[in-house]
């Protein structure tokens, strides 16, 4: 993606790359964008540039709300998860 090279050149030098760094950086990067500004990435993605882009909103959403659902609580595991063999 031709934004993630943009922004990895600028700040290559000036940030060391861990995680909160990362995080810090992409909050205030998508603070400053518009809606239409998304819009326009979105549309310059290629097309495994979009599934990966999905795919990773996907996974962690549903990673999300797995953990919140059984934050605090155990599970008994469904009958259809049983192992039956």
């Amino acid at each position: 993606m031709k934004l993630i090279d943009e922004i990895f050149e600028f700040y290559r030098d000036k940030l060391t790359g861990d995680d909160e760094d990362i995080d810090m950086l992409a909050f205030a990067l998508l603070e400053e964008m518009t809606y239409d500004d998304l819009m326009n990435i979105i549309k310059d993605l290629d097309k495994q540039e979009l599934y990966d882009l999905i795919g990773l909103y996907m996974i962690e959403t549903l990673k999300g709300k797995f953990a919140q659902e059984s934050y605090g609580q155990q599970r008994a595991p469904s009958p259809q998860s049983r192992n039956l063999h």
